[in-house]
């Protein structure tokens, strides 16, 4: 312990010489040696290196190159452990990189957003700091445009921070809508995945940016075709998943009538297809959750529901899963199985026979 808070030492004092040659190479030196090591990562944010690099990024005397490298030893301190996070964001990391996103240079740019993406994805980043300024979203906005790297990182940010209807609506009177539907056809697959992300937490329970979507068109397309075109079988799970996802929202909050074809023929089938037993227990968890969620109120989704593709089966043969999986996995597996298998089969019967008498 004692030899690499020794090491991490030597790295901090190097920030300080008075030659910008041996700062940059210190820097790099330092982004060398933090790669996969979370010891070192803690021993220097333990030692004062943050508010130094912090320091170095925010000076216009520091060149391009400085002030690129030092957003990426951040990043990757950034990727250590939760109290790493902490650390970062009671040093205030996040305005100064967001005052990064000012400076013209590119490169510079995707650093300052690399690293913000992975303080923001973490759960112990409180996300309103990304609303307490209120010229970011906006500015962010226009950075969309400058490149593939911008726009993953930036989508990405925004699916991660939209949390509540005020965000929703923060993002949605921006112009979220009308700048992130074109990236659905980005030849970059991280970048339509984290497009399609944003969609998705934006229709939440929000039928104002659920009516605004089924009007979107993308490149002569309506945006709901666009999504069931990302349900077809050959598209990664992930996708799959999300834009039914996209589809069920907007069907929930009534932008989308329930026997719609692109709900009853596509939506549909696509979640209880991943129900079976060929994917993962996580994309079988999300796939019966969203199902769920799609035909709670709907008596017709839960008939149709109950009779395609051997539904019941699959829900039945789940419970045979392991014990090697966990207390908690398996609870939460079992109580979202069995709400569909009520909605599914008994709230159908039930509605019946009330009507009968």
């Amino acid at each position: 312990m004692q030899e690499v808070t020794a090491t991490s030492r030597h790295y901090v004092d190097r920030l300080f010489d008075p030659d910008p040659q041996k700062v940059l190479q210190g820097v790099i030196d330092m982004k060398n040696a933090v790669i996969g090591n979370n010891k070192q990562k803690a021993n220097l944010i333990v030692l004062g290196a943050v508010p130094r690099l912090l320091y170095l990024l925010q000076q216009s005397s520091s060149s391009a190159e400085l002030r690129t490298e030092c957003a990426v030893v951040l990043g990757s301190l950034a990727m250590g452990t939760e109290n790493n996070i902490k650390s970062l964001v009671d040093c205030h990391i996040i305005p100064a990189l967001l005052q990064g996103l000012l400076c013209p240079d590119l490169i510079f740019i995707e650093a300052c957003l690399r690293c913000l993406r992975t303080v923001f994805i973490s759960p112990v980043t409180p996300v309103q700091l990304l609303y307490t300024d209120p010229t970011v979203i906006p500015h962010l906005m226009s950075l969309l445009s400058r490149s593939q790297r911008t726009q993953e990182y930036i989508t990405q940010i925004f699916s991660h921070c939209c949390k509540t209807p005020e965000h929703q609506t923060v993002l949605f009177n921006h112009g979220a809508i009308q700048n992130i539907a074109p990236l659905l056809t980005s030849p970059s697959y991280k970048v339509r995945m984290q497009a399609l992300k944003c969609f998705s937490v934006l229709a939440y329970e929000n039928t104002q940016v659920s009516m605004t979507l089924v009007n979107v068109l993308v490149d002569g397309e309506l945006l709901s075709q666009v999504f069931v075109r990302m349900m077809q079988r050959d598209q990664p799970i992930e996708m799959q998943l999300t834009a039914a996802k996209c589809l069920t929202y907007m069907c929930r909050a009534g932008a989308i009538r329930t026997d719609d074809r692109c709900i009853v023929l596509k939506t549909l089938p696509c979640l209880v297809r991943m129900c079976s037993k060929e994917h993962l227990l996580e994309e079988r968890v999300e796939g019966a959750e969203t199902l769920a969620y799609l035909m709670e109120p709907d008596v017709e989704l839960q008939r149709i529901a109950s009779t395609t593709d051997h539904l019941v089966a699959m829900l039945a043969d789940y419970f045979k899963y392991p014990s090697s999986v966990s207390a908690i996995t398996d609870i939460k597996r079992v109580v979202l199985f069995i709400y569909i298998l009520i909605y599914s089969l008994l709230c159908p019967v039930f509605r019946s026979q009330r009507r009968r008498t």
